[in-house]
């Protein structure tokens, strides 16, 4: 869609050239100049959304308390293994 409105201005432009009137000289570059301020807007726009996250790969609360317990049992796990495989000292 950005690029409808740099055809739109590179038009705007040409009829400029051509026009004879004052008036419409003016009106196309308005219109040119709004078409590629739309159009570097749009390129912005785009980019943004290319680089936003996806909602629904973000987890809701539950999950993510899930999750804690999960890796809270494993460390608990891990350093009761660690523990039990030490010689006793003494």
């Amino acid at each position: 869609m950005p690029w409808l409105f740099l055809l739109l201005a590179a038009g705007a432009f040409a009829v400029a050239l051509n026009a004879s009137s004052m008036a419409l000289v003016v009106l196309c570059l308005l219109v040119a100049l709004g078409s590629i301020i739309a159009w570097v807007l749009g390129l912005l726009a785009q980019r943004m959304g290319n680089q936003a996250r996806d909602d629904s790969m973000m987890l809701d609360p539950l999950e993510l308390k899930r999750l804690r317990e999960e890796a809270e049992a494993r460390r608990a796990a891990a350093g009761a293994d660690v523990q039990a495989a030490e010689p006793p000292q003494g």
